[in-house]
């Protein structure tokens, strides 16, 4: 089973409580082979000390950039994104992460979206996310059990469907970098085959190692 995502038990306390007035940058190229200069400039224009930028699109769940900007961040700092797009990959990953950065003390600001996690109605959209978040995945699980118990009803064995959307494949992306969840799991909870899985999901193994790599470091 999924295991929920940790709400803060006051979304409106202040963090970080020491600012350090020092910005940090982030930036991930997007699809579609566009460039990075606009991303750049805007986190420059935002008085980013230091801009650390993943060059590699989405796709690719390896992002040693975002790594790096995350074990340069300390305590008082505040981490400036040009979008939420272009820091999480699922709103479960964006919100997963967020949630690390408040516990080392460190800010967050997305500029297009203009959330600042250093104020009260910044940290309740976040803490309104976590809780959506939590509220899809349980849609998510009633939906598919429901499916399964139809599909067996109608005497189709396992009831597996036999298209693959993209919000099955959506879901499963949100849960594959958990840790806590095998893929057969995951597999089984969507009623599907795992192999099924790794056919449509090309990155499955880069998502899996990107939650495992987290989890030990922290970051």
């Amino acid at each position: 089973m999924t295991s929920p995502l940790e709400l803060p038990a006051d979304p409106f306390a202040v963090f970080p409580t020491r600012p350090t007035e020092i910005r940090i940058g982030y930036a991930r190229v997007p699809t579609g082979g566009q460039k990075l200069e606009r991303q750049i400039d805007a986190l420059t224009a935002a008085g980013c000390r230091r801009i650390f930028a993943d060059k590699k699109s989405g796709k690719n769940a390896h992002r040693p950039e975002l790594n790096a900007c995350h074990a340069f961040l300390t305590a008082g700092d505040t981490l400036i994104v040009p979008s939420l797009d272009r820091y999480g990959r699922s709103l479960h990953d964006l919100i997963t992460m967020v949630a690390d950065l408040r516990q080392r003390e460190i800010g967050f600001t997305s500029l297009h979206e203009n959330l600042d996690t250093t104020t009260p109605g910044g940290r309740l959209v976040f803490h309104v996310f976590a809780a959506l978040a939590e509220f899809i995945r349980e849609l998510i699980v009633a939906g598919t059990r429901e499916g399964l118990a139809a599909a067996r009803a109608r005497g189709r064995i396992g009831g597996r469907p036999t298209v693959v959307n993209e919000d099955l494949l959506r879901a499963a992306r949100d849960m594959l970098p958990n840790p806590a969840h095998s893929i057969t799991s995951i597999a089984k909870l969507l009623g599907v085959s795992p192999g099924t899985l790794y056919n449509h999901i090309p990155e499955l193994r880069e998502l899996r190692a990107t939650g495992q790599s987290e989890q030990l470091t922290g970051s």
